[in-house]
């Protein structure tokens, strides 16, 4: 049976973890019931938004209840998450860190953000991570990055060239570069010849208006699911013998020549 992956684009509320740990409760067991994914996927920092300025005090203590709370989810309903992101504090560093959890309830990865977005005052309140992103899930080589992360087509390429054929995006993308998310999105899947499964969040927040449009996108650069900007969901059948198709059609890895790239 070929997988079935599930955005949920949440409307975050602000600096207010205990609601949202509800809400995803309450929408994974509703998917779970209506849809039987196979992977569902969170958005960025969906414990408390970009409440940056307060993030010593809400932040994940060593990432413990998140950890705790998405292994319960995937264990009790038999899915795989991809946990999108929240803000973990350890000792005085806080970083935007995805967890990965199989259906067995079994941390599978963790990846905190690479690139810093400076335009939103990341840089004066988190650390950046140093670790790949890679990770298999449901037997597909994959990798999961952070929002910002996918302006840069070398750290998506980083991880292509090593076997990913599903890249997880999880966001707070604003509303006005709506444009941006939508070109960056496709071109990261032509380039790479793979899915990329990118999941934003909806809503706004006290400075914000966020552009929601989670997208499925298969390694033609087709798009196969695509939300609107209001809180919902997204669903797409992906099939994992797609990607080895179109890198046998065009094999872009196998003519790359990186000897010149430096």
């Amino acid at each position: 049976m070929k997988p079935i992956i599930t955005c949920i684009q949440l409307d975050i509320k602000y600096g207010n973890p205990s609601f949202n740990y509800r809400q995803v409760e309450e929408k994974v067991a509703a998917i779970v019931e209506k849809e039987k994914p196979s992977i569902i996927v969170l958005p960025e920092l969906w414990t408390t938004g970009y409440d940056l300025t307060r993030l010593n005090e809400i932040a994940d203590e060593e990432g413990i209840q998140t950890r705790k709370f998405i292994s319960e989810l995937a264990k009790k309903f038999q899915v795989n998450i991809v946990g999108g992101s929240v803000a973990k504090k350890v000792d005085d560093q806080i970083t935007n860190t995805m967890y990965i959890f199989d259906h067995q309830g079994k941390l599978v990865n963790e990846y905190s953000k690479l690139h810093l977005f400076k335009l939103m005052d990341e840089h004066h309140y988190l650390s950046a991570g140093s670790k790949t992103g890679l990770f298999n899930i449901a037997d597909i080589p994959c990798a999961g990055v952070i929002c910002y992360d996918i302006r840069f087509p070398e750290w998506i390429r980083a991880h292509t060239t090593r076997g990913a054929e599903i890249l997880f995006v999880v966001a707070e993308w604003p509303l006005p570069r709506l444009h941006h998310w939508r070109t960056l999105l496709l071109s990261r899947a032509i380039e790479n010849q793979c899915y990329v499964v990118a999941c934003n969040r909806a809503g706004s927040d006290p400075n914000n208006e966020f552009a929601g449009h989670s997208m499925i996108i298969d390694p033609w650069g087709t798009v196969i699911a695509e939300a609107d900007e209001k809180a919902g969901s997204i669903s797409a059948v992906i099939d994992d013998e797609m990607v080895k198709k179109v890198r046998s059609q065009i094999p872009v890895f196998d003519d790359r020549l990186p000897e010149f790239y430096h």
